[in-house]
């Protein structure tokens, strides 16, 4: 019976500490750190890709730079099931659309950054919280 408590206590304690050293890398995969969570820019660009793709979806714009040379951007979102439940589908961006994109962007200062929302030509507004119906606007 002694045998039994033991195997029982070093089971939980062993369960414990996988849960702890897992939810290490839960919050590391969710973690802001990439971006400044403090800034908020804007740029426009044409619908290069969209990338419909767990664990988060990438839209992927052209935007030209100063000397009007296109350059890619990236903007990293929510999952696809979140942002569909909350009204986006996967054709809701279609290659070709012209956009300005609001974003927090990356530390790194890289071309692209977490996209914030933007504000679709029918006058719809997609953000990471949900996308308006047009009766909104």
């Amino acid at each position: 019976m002694q045998t039994t408590m033991r195997q029982t206590i070093l089971s939980g304690l062993i369960a414990a500490v996988l849960m702890a050293a897992s939810s290490d890398l839960v919050q590391a995969h969710h973690s802001f750190a990439p971006f400044d969570m403090a800034a908020q820019k804007t740029v426009t660009g044409t619908v290069k890709r969209v990338e419909w793709t767990n664990p988060h979806i990438w839209i992927w714009l052209d935007v030209p730079n100063e000397q009007g040379v296109v350059e890619p951007w990236g903007f990293e979102g929510m999952s696809p099931n979140y942002l569909s439940r909350r009204g986006w589908t996967r054709t809701i961006l279609t290659v070709g659309d012209k956009i300005t994109i609001s974003y927090r962007p990356l530390r790194s200062g890289l071309n692209g950054g977490m996209f914030v929302s933007t504000k679709l030509a029918d006058g719809r507004l997609l953000t990471m919280s949900g996308a308006s119906t047009t009766d909104d606007r």
